[in-house]
């Protein structure tokens, strides 16, 4: 590694990681940028080094939040037929969803593209706001948690991949019009792509909890 390379992971640091998979404790070190650490045992990642300060990651999310609140108002898709034509936005899929009996799709469906995807925007930019000067925010730990909960449920890429396949086979029936909120959902699913690839576990170590450090 090259002794010139910036750091990711800073010094004061606990000395030992865990895996959280299989539980094997390793030794700490400086990761250059790029560089990933492994588990021993299993392979599992253990932290990567990104390079993208708190900052930066707040204007990425600042615009994933803009590009979610318009993919959610405006029309994804417009159908046409014999010269007439539909538009219609997520809730107008959720609403028709719920209207044809279909009430468990549509709770799952309002929660994983809804629900979920802005509580993980609202927690994760709470946090990053306080990140940015080194500290952390009141209910760091219970959101770091809840975070990593909310991870597996947030689906708005599976959303546009499972649309795009709808509007194609759609073709052969009916008169179809790509509408600007597709095209938010797909800059929305880059944008998730980027932040899959940081490792949000650094937290911990860049911010100070400084209510323990007045009560020491």
């Amino acid at each position: 590694m090259d002794a010139s390379s910036p750091h990711c992971i800073d010094t004061t640091a606990p000395a030992l990681l865990v895996c959280e998979h299989c539980d094997t404790v390793h030794r700490r070190r400086p990761l250059a940028r790029g560089e990933v650490a492994e588990c021993a045992r299993c392979g599992a990642v253990l932290e990567r080094c990104r390079g993208m300060p708190a900052g930066t990651m707040l204007a990425l999310l600042l615009t994933g939040l803009v590009l979610f609140v318009q993919a959610t108002l405006w029309p994804i898709v417009t159908l046409g037929l014999n010269g007439q034509y539909v538009a219609a936005t997520l809730w107008d899929m959720i609403h028709m969803m719920w209207v044809d009996h279909s009430q468990v799709v549509a709770v799952l469906a309002a929660a994983t593209l809804f629900v979920f995807p802005l509580g993980k925007i609202l927690i994760l930019g709470w946090l990053l706001l306080y990140a940015r000067s080194g500290r952390r925010a009141p209910g760091f730990r219970r959101l770091m948690v809840a975070l990593h909960h909310l991870g597996p449920w947030t689906m708005s890429e599976v959303f546009v991949l499972g649309a795009l396949v709808s509007i194609v086979k759609a073709h052969l029936y009916f008169d179809v019009i790509p509408n600007p909120g597709i095209y938010a959902y797909a800059a929305l699913m880059l944008l998730i792509t980027v932040f899959a690839g940081i490792d949000l576990t650094r937290l911990w170590d860049e911010t100070r909890d400084e209510d323990a450090e007045v009560a020491s």
